[in-house]
């Protein structure tokens, strides 16, 4: 076909010199191109090529068999090609070809991977006809501006929001809100609520300036949680950036000895609630503290807020490390966020009581109850302590909890939660339960009706509401029944092609899927097969990522397209096993990654763009991005759409 085409453009060139010199007249160029830029939606944008052809002349279109129009890119520096050209004028039939008259317009999306400005360089190529002869092929070099944008969604700025974008999860912000309405009812805090009442009853000189100083307590207690951990965050950025910052909070939270350290930390404090021994930080700093706060203006309003939270420790750890150790998937800004939306909460009922001190009337007295409530945490603390083993046992395959060992730790721990409730079991510091109260009862209700809810995952039931904090179905040894793409449960191991790198690594995909851990060898398998590649970016330890799974993956649309239209790699990025030597990758910087999960994450840095877990990326054969990243968002139309707008492109 090559040959043929040059043979018809030689004789074509033949033809128009014979014609020349009979006197024809030849326009400057046989088609006048224009070229500019549209922004389709997020960082998705459309490079479009209007070409306006000159009166009596015709041009051919892409897929012609004369004399093709084509469009060659230069150096892709800032962007990647989503896709080939597409004409987007229509056609004409002309002696069986089809040819554009008056216009013809192209279309080429690409996908921005920097916030940065950038030019998107490159060459057209065209010839012109007549109804008696062809010009010879025309050239024509083009250049359009993709101006800064900040707002853009970039693949290296930051992870794309849904079909596209990330965002930040507002489900975690919301639960970071309750810790701290619920913060308020332990034993450790409650009983500042009239100490807060007494400072402000005290007066100021004005309502006026009673108010501001209520208002700055609230404001010094968010600051007194929010800026330590925004200052880490910011000096470790300011040592090496983004990717710096969240490769440490990835450490925090796949690591072994953090997670092990957390794991022991939480059962330390359950002990405490459950009456062991009391936790309480050195009297001599508490002391210093409360001294401050008899000092008049704001500094004693700061010392208040000091003594507050520096007192309410014994509470407050746990569950602030609890709403930390959650937002560190990655995220840059989400443990700011979440620390800042769990301190509003704590201090807007002291702000209040210190803006109307009269409010304190209306409030319960301290008494047994207080006890039960930290009982109470204590229960789940101890739950949620497992999860923190869990992370640590998946990431380095110790094989200590599997998904029904952890069902069972769980199933007792609520089922001793409900005898507790029922005045069934007693703490040394509980006072006997003389009736049983319609509250303790309806938490007593709630509490057994979850143990009833858990005790078919003990058989392969999916449990999607507990899907982010339960190991992966795939570790569990027994389940009912056969395979079901409904719930996920599997009876063994999927099938990876024997003798690849990916069946040396021990890793299972969800719901029955087969498919590869290893980037390269999905886009190999993807040539042979001619199907686009789902790269699913991962971890042992993302609470999103399995929840993902278990709502999203397991609708039978979605669970479709993944198994019959796409070759599916999982780069699990927190995965500890060591490679050998011949896989090792030496960054540009000199650094040399050995073990699975760094080698992913930095194809995720330096690739997509991407810091967190779960992000889920479309790429051709070729290894091209075929639409925007997508984040965490359980929308399942939305989840369609997007490996749809993959197979289209």
């Amino acid at each position: 076909m090559k040959i043929l085409r040059n043979i018809l453009a030689l004789a074509s060139m033949l033809y128009c010199a014979v014609v020349y010199g009979q006197g024809f007249t030849m326009p400057e160029t046989t088609v006048s191109w224009t070229v500019k830029s549209e922004h389709v939606e997020d960082s998705l944008y459309r490079i479009v090529f209007t070409g306006k052809v000159a009166d009596g002349w015709h041009t051919y279109g892409l897929e012609s068999d004369l004399y093709p129009t084509a469009v060659e890119f230069g150096e892709l520096q800032g962007y990647t090609l989503s896709g080939e050209p597409v004409e987007l004028s229509e056609s004409t039939d002309y002696d069986g070809m089809k040819v554009f008259f008056n216009e013809i317009v192209i279309g080429q999306d690409i996908v921005r991977t920097t916030g940065e400005e950038f030019e998107v360089k490159g060459e057209l190529t065209w010839m012109g006809c007549t109804d008696t002869q062809c010009a010879s092929p025309e050239y024509k070099d083009f250049s359009v501006k993709i101006e800064k944008d900040s707002a853009a969604v970039s693949a290296a700025d930051k992870p794309a929001k849904a079909d596209g974008g990330r965002g930040f999860n507002w489900g975690l912000i919301i639960e970071a809100i309750l810790w701290g309405f619920a913060a308020l009812l332990t034993p450790c805090v409650f009983p500042m609520v009239p100490m807060t009442v007494s400072f402000f009853m005290k007066g100021s000189a004005s309502p006026a300036a009673g108010r501001f100083k209520a208002s700055m307590y609230g404001l010094f207690i968010v600051l007194l949680y929010t800026v330590p951990i925004s200052l880490i965050i910011f000096i470790t950025w300011l040592a090496g950036g983004e990717t710096v910052t969240a490769d440490i909070f990835n450490w925090l939270a796949t690591h072994w000895i953090p997670n092990i350290i957390f794991f022991i930390v939480f059962m330390v404090f359950a002990a405490s609630f459950f009456g062991a021994f009391e936790i309480v930080l050195p009297s001599s700093i508490v002391n210093k503290s409360d001294k401050g706060a008899d000092k008049g203006g704001l500094l004693g309003v700061f010392f208040m807020a000091l003594t507050l939270v520096l007192v309410s420790f014994s509470c407050t750890g746990p569950i602030v490390g609890t709403v930390l150790i959650k937002s560190t998937e990655g995220e840059f800004w989400s443990p700011m966020i979440t620390m800042l939306a769990f301190s509003l909460a704590f201090a807007l009922p002291f702000t209040i009581l210190a803006l109307f001190p009269s409010l304190l009337k209306n409030l319960p007295k301290s008494g047994g109850w207080l006890n039960s409530v930290k009982v109470v945490l204590g229960f789940v603390e101890v739950a949620l302590g497992f999860k923190f083993l869990s992370v640590a046992d998946q990431t380095y395959h110790w094989g200590l909890l599997d998904r029904e060992v952890y069902l069972a730790i769980w199933i007792v721990v609520f089922t001793l939660l409900g005898l507790y409730l029922l005045g069934k079991i007693r703490f040394a510091n509980d006072e006997k339960v003389e009736h049983l109260s319609v509250k303790r009862l309806a938490l007593a209700i709630a509490v057994f009706s979850f143990v009833v809810y858990m005790i078919p995952g003990m058989f392969g039931a999916p449990l999607k509401a507990l899907s982010g904090y339960l190991p992966p179905i795939t570790t569990q040894d027994f389940v009912i029944g056969q395979a079901s793409a409904q719930t996920g449960a599997v009876t063994e191991a999927p099938a990876v092609p024997a003798g690849s790198k990916s069946a040396e690594y021990g890793l299972h995909l969800p719901l029955g899927l087969t498919g590869y851990f290893d980037l390269d060898e999905g886009l190999e398998a993807a040539k042979k097969e001619g199907k686009p590649v789902f790269v699913d970016i991962t971890g042992h330890g993302c609470v999103n990522c399995r929840e993902m799974e278990s709502r999203v993956w397991s609708d039978p649309q979605v669970l479709e397209i993944l198994r019959n239209d796409y070759v599916i790699v999982a780069l699990y990025t927190d995965d500890k096993q060591k490679l050998d030597k011949s896989e090792w990758v030496t960054t540009p910087n000199g650094d040399v990654l050995k073990d699975l999960g760094r080698i992913n994450s930095y194809i995720a840095r330096t690739r997509f763009g991407v810091n967190a877990q779960p992000n889920y990326v479309l790429l051709s054969p070729e290894g091209e991005m075929l639409a925007p990243v997508r984040g965490y968002d359980l929308s399942i139309p939305g989840f369609v759409e997007f490996l749809k707008s993959g197979l289209s492109r």
